[in-house]
């Protein structure tokens, strides 16, 4: 089936569509160095990874930005980072300004003119609405983990995911599920019958930067550098 017979894409939105890395590091930076830390960037992002890893199983279902907190004492123990209470909460609180990546509000608006379009997001309903206006609105439809009670990579979510998107028609074959994420989206989501494509936002980098490592990496069906390239491969006919 080529990519453009496909009816509906489900996005993971926080690494994929967001620039979550930069929204980190633009937070982190600035209260290192006034600190007198000298922290490289890829050790900012490593930290938060493995960080969101452990909030991940002690906070169980629960979405992403309530996690922000203890995810920044675990760094601010790690590094030596200020722990007032003004810097723990502005760590969630600087969520409204994380970018979108330079391609993806252009490559969302071509891909809307043909597919239907959900975001399935471990975020909150709040941040959520923040990334849907930094994305200028693109999507049908909005899965997050507050709805659903829990957070990917457990099948349940993309099970309510479907569920909601049952009643317009759509079948497991009309899907395609977008995502930046092994650890999250691409492995389970495979493993559940999707096809999947793999947006490998850090592509010539190592590691996997502030995403949980998975156990390994599932070969995706499709495999691009950035959004931009799903895009035109759709409109080229591949």
């Amino acid at each position: 089936m080529a990519l453009r017979d496909r009816k509906i894409l489900t996005f993971d939105v926080v690494g994929t569509l967001i620039d979550f890395e930069t929204g980190i590091l633009d937070y982190i930076r600035p209260l290192a160095e006034a600190a007198g830390l000298n922290i490289a960037d890829e050790d900012i992002l490593l930290s938060y990874g493995k960080a969101e890893g452990v909030q991940h199983e002690l906070m169980r279902g629960q979405p992403f930005p309530p996690m922000m907190a203890p995810i920044y004492r675990l760094m601010a123990k790690e590094f030596g980072l200020p722990t007032s209470e003004e810097a723990v909460e502005g760590f969630r609180l600087s969520i409204p300004r994380w970018p979108a990546f330079s391609d993806s509000v252009a490559a969302l608006r071509q891909l809307k003119q043909r597919f239907r379009l959900v975001a399935m997001t471990n975020s909150d309903n709040w941040a959520l609405g923040h990334f849907a206006r930094t994305l200028e609105m693109p999507f049908d439809d909005t899965v997050t983990a507050e709805d659903v009670g829990t957070c990917k990579p457990d099948p349940q979510f993309f099970a309510y995911a479907r569920g909601r998107q049952s009643p317009h028609g759509y079948k497991l074959g009309d899907y395609l599920h977008v995502a930046q994420s092994q650890y999250h989206d691409i492995g389970v989501a495979r493993k559940l019958g999707y096809q999947v494509c793999w947006i490998e936002r850090r592509q010539g980098r190592a590691g996997f930067g502030g995403t949980p490592a998975p156990e390994h990496v599932t070969k995706p069906h499709y495999h691009f550098a950035d959004l931009a390239g799903l895009a035109a491969a759709v409109e080229a006919g591949d």
